[in-house]
């Protein structure tokens, strides 16, 4: 670190991107961050191509038209709505304007929660999941103000909690901000969306990277009550009011507009994954149910990141977590396309009967 750099960080903690800056390099098959295996639609494509004449000019500061489609689509008011440069930034938001007296999450969880947490310097505890790699609603419950994050589908676990659950989460904090964070909910599970009405502490976030195959294009957005999303609204146009630029904001109303094939793709993967999720039991592999576009698995007798570097040295590459301890063993396999995941299945076989 410089000089120059402000004391208050000097422990940063980075989110680390040197694997996926590995994995870009075109020998990989990458089932190691949960992209979607398809690319955008032409219709999406095309859009966004439209949308890059316009580009000597600012985009619409409120990107009315997406929030319009995106209140359609899901039952709420534009009113409601926030989008963000991805969900990340959402979340950062919401960690600057909400988490004045503190924050918790489950200890086995997205790791940005804690790497904006420590940005922002706000104080933080975690809960630890059950026996079975669960979030405990029990464990949330009276919380004294603490902003709760809470994935649902929990990554990298994959793990949905019901939505009586997340109910009871929200109803025995009314004091406190309830983010559920819904990157992977349209691949299984509830929506929690259906809470907003009765609860005016309710954060619902998501986003157009994983089912909508668009990583790259760097969109998300939040639904919550009148009042929170004009805060929300506030932030952001204190520090960044054209945060989606014209060809991004194209590309989303394309992509919703579109939503035949979203679903098209939505179907195949959880036909995959529960095809593969089969057949890794059948070589060895305890797999935990999952409601996302991956899977998160340890074979009973070899270590996971043994695994790990046997998938990579043939070309494979997934997610190993080497900390904590408790999911040492484990590897995260995003689901790809047929083809791709029956070349990782043989792929494999191989390595585990080395």
């Amino acid at each position: 670190m410089s000089r120059f750099l402000h004391s208050k960080f000097n422990a940063l903690d980075p989110y680390d991107t040197s694997e996926e800056l590995e994995s870009m390099n075109g020998s990989y098959i990458r089932l190691n961050t949960n992209e979607s295996p398809f690319a955008p639609s032409l219709k999406v494509m095309e859009r966004a191509k439209e949308a890059a004449g316009t580009l000597n000019f600012y985009p619409d500061p409120d990107c009315t038209r997406l929030r319009e489609k995106l209140a359609d689509l899901m039952s709420v008011k534009p009113s409601e709505i926030v989008v963000g440069n991805g969900s990340d930034e959402i979340l950062n938001f919401i960690f600057t304007a909400f988490c004045e007296r503190g924050a918790t999450f489950p200890d086995i969880t997205y790791s940005f929660y804690k790497i904006l947490a420590k940005f922002h310097g706000v104080d933080f505890i975690t809960m630890p999941l059950d026996e079975d790699f669960r979030v405990s609603p029990d464990d949330y419950k009276n919380l004294n103000g603490r902003t709760i994050f809470i994935a649902n589908p929990n990554a990298p676990t994959g793990i949905f909690l019901k939505l009586d659950d997340v109910e009871r989460v929200v109803a025995h904090n009314p004091d406190s901000l309830v983010v559920i964070d819904e990157a992977y909910v349209d691949f299984g599970g509830e929506s929690a969306k259906s809470l907003l009405n009765t609860h005016k502490n309710l954060i619902v976030v998501r986003t157009f990277s994983k089912s909508r195959s668009m990583a790259g294009g760097r969109l998300g957005w939040c639904m919550t009550c009148e009042e929170l999303a004009r805060d929300i609204r506030d932030i952001k146009n204190t520090f960044t009011p054209y945060n989606i630029n014209a060809m991004t904001q194209a590309a989303g109303l394309a992509t919703l507009e579109d939503e035949a094939t979203t679903q098209a793709n939505i179907k195949l993967i959880q036909t995959v994954r529960e095809d593969v999720k089969l057949r890794l039991r059948e070589i060895g592999f305890e797999v935990l149910d999952s409601s996302t576009n991956f899977l998160f698995a340890r074979h009973r007798s070899l270590g996971g990141e043994k695994i790990f570097e046997a998938l990579k040295r043939r070309g494979i590459m997934v997610r190993h977590f080497s900390s904590p301890q408790k999911i040492s063993d484990f590897n995260r396999i995003t689901i790809g396309t047929a083809e791709q995941m029956q070349r990782f299945l043989n792929t494999i076989r191989e390595a585990v009967s080395e």
